[in-house]
């Protein structure tokens, strides 16, 4: 399965190692992940070197051809909640992982679209294990 992973790069990188492992996890049970490079440390430097135009082009090209879209939300990012409205709006399933202790923005946890999960997380296996779950599902 084609996953656009979603993470916050600008707005912080405290939950890096949780994006990581989702990614690693994801990729090693078969799955395609063409932004995988955003879970690495080295995302906001490489981003960095990118215009504006070439970034939003290039992700919306990945969510639109993505299966699925993947998107951890525990920190509060702009870009993110643009790429799951897209996402939403162009008809794909999305699952919004989150640590149960974070808020996370209404416009995330009030949304009813059929097409969107959300879900809170303790643990990191707990995180995978939704996401994978998730995957099954659909």
């Amino acid at each position: 399965m084609n996953i656009y992973f979603a993470c916050s790069i600008t707005a912080g990188r405290e939950f890096e190692n949780n994006y990581r492992e989702i990614v690693d996890a994801l990729i090693a049970d078969g799955h395609q992940i063409p932004t995988s490079h955003l879970a690495q440390s080295e995302a906001i430097e490489k981003e960095g070197k990118l215009s504006p135009r070439d970034v939003y082009s290039r992700d919306v090209d990945w969510v639109e051809n993505c299966d699925v879209l993947i998107a951890e939300v525990s920190v509060p990012s702009h870009g993110v909640g643009y790429e799951l409205g897209y996402a939403l709006h162009a008809g794909k399933p999305v699952l919004c992982l989150y640590q149960k202790e974070r808020k996370v923005s209404k416009m995330i946890t009030g949304n009813s679209h059929s097409a969107l999960q959300v879900e809170p997380y303790a643990t990191l296996v707990d995180a995978i294990a939704k996401a994978k779950n998730f995957i099954k599902a659909l």
